[in-house]
């Protein structure tokens, strides 16, 4: 049997770390957004015994670090079905180390797929306590749309319908952050009122212009990264109504309500970056085709 899953990406309308916990990982205010930029899962089940991976990006691990595995291993311990063989295939597209969930969101596609395929019939809530030992972006990944998270990412709330009609993302090349690393200077950072609270009283308003001068990420601001600012004067030259990175980096996005504007700022960034998609907010996450 074979299970196809599309997996999207996420980009963050604001990211507030708010403090180290004592189990060393970050709590964070954070308005979480699925695009339609998505890698293709697809986990066909076999007579092996064992859970493989491949993949056609180079630099992913294809063992037992890759995130796919994971999540299946997770899967069978919960549904006590250890020991079945199955193939994961990923299929990526959502570029790696850019802050926009690509190994999470496969990871949550994975548990959706193997639910349908084994006929466990696990509930949301019950998927959700798989997903968030797995990752904390995992949750949101599975359920998608505009949601509010708090923890470490993985207590989310529903939140109005981001408007905006495009999405422009870019990665730039031979950038790649470390999550650890972007914590350390995070954490060094002063303390300031957090602006996912502003964001969220201006997806309730509705107000586009008040939406898009709320976008905000702790990182973006103890990275100080002079790639990001590049690709932002570029994105507001052709006149953005909004722009910035994404999780812990390093792509950027810039928000848009004309498809016109907004493939010219593709044609400007693909003429220095390889890595430009133009997408548009979704209001699910990963779904089987």
């Amino acid at each position: 049997m074979e299970i196809k899953v599309l997996a999207p990406a996420k980009i963050n309308l604001t990211l507030d770390v708010t403090g180290k916990r004592p189990d060393g990982y970050h709590n964070i205010l954070s308005i979480m957004q699925s695009v339609d930029l998505y890698d293709t899962i697809t986990v066909t089940d076999n007579d092996s015994g064992q859970i493989t991976v491949s993949c056609n990006y180079e630099g992913v691990p294809c063992d037992e670090k890759n995130i796919c595995y994971k999540a299946a291993e997770r899967f069978f311990i919960a549904t006590r079905n250890e020991g079945q063989g199955v193939h994961i295939n990923i299929d990526k597209v959502i570029p790696t180390q850019a802050g926009l969930a690509g190994g999470s969101t496969d990871g949550a596609a994975v548990l959706m797929g193997l639910n349908k395929m084994f006929d466990a019939f696990l509930k949301p809530d019950e998927l959700h306590e798989i997903a968030e030992k797995i990752g904390a972006d995992v949750p949101f990944c599975l359920v998608g749309g505009t949601k509010y998270a708090t923890g470490i990412g993985t207590k989310l709330q529903k939140m109005p319908n981001f408007l905006a009609s495009h999405i422009v993302i870019c990665k730039p090349d031979n950038i790649s952050v470390s999550t650890a690393e972007a914590y350390k200077k995070v954490d060094a950072l002063n303390p300031h009122p957090p602006y996912t609270d502003e964001m969220i009283k201006s997806l309730f308003s509705r107000d586009m212009f008040r939406i898009t001068s709320t976008l905000f990420n702790d990182f973006e601001l103890a990275l100080k990264l002079e790639e990001v600012n590049d690709i932002k004067r570029i994105m507001y030259k052709r006149k953005a109504l909004g722009a910035s990175m994404s999780g812990s980096g390093s792509a950027v996005f810039a928000v848009y309500n004309s498809e016109r504007k907004a493939k010219k700022c593709v044609d400007a960034l693909k003429e220095k970056y390889d890595k430009v998609f133009l997408c548009h907010p979704t209001k699910e996450g990963c779904k089987i085709v």
